[in-house]
């Protein structure tokens, strides 16, 4: 049970975490991958990465620019809009606010 909790938790978050990693700056979807890695989100497979990018770059919230590269394939590098840096503060915020009343429940039902 918890590994599926995890993952429905993770994907319920996942746009968020993409807008917040591109606010370092442009990227590209393996870099993206790769920070969340680090960050302790485990690996996050192309698979669901890259609908996430795309569904965010058609609601203009990131954009997108295919460079070619000199040695291997291409890639698309992802940039913030000014509307992503705005839904990144907006939700960003509702979802801080949710995590501080699950922490309160959790922490008045003796979870730590």
């Amino acid at each position: 049970m918890s590994a599926d909790r995890r993952a429905s938790w993770f994907k319920g978050v996942l746009d968020l975490l993409v807008l917040a990693s591109l606010t370092e700056g442009e990227s590209y979807g393996y870099e993206i991958a790769k920070r969340l890695d680090a960050a302790g989100f485990g690996q996050i497979r192309g698979g669901t990465l890259y609908p996430v990018l795309n569904r965010l770059e058609e609601a203009d919230l990131v954009a997108a620019e295919f460079r070619a590269t000199e040695k291997g394939p291409g890639r698309r590098y992802y940039t913030l809009t000014p509307a992503g840096h705005r839904t990144l503060t907006e939700q960003g915020g509702l979802w801080l606010a949710f995590d501080t009343s699950v922490r309160e429940v959790l922490g008045r039902a003796g979870v730590r």
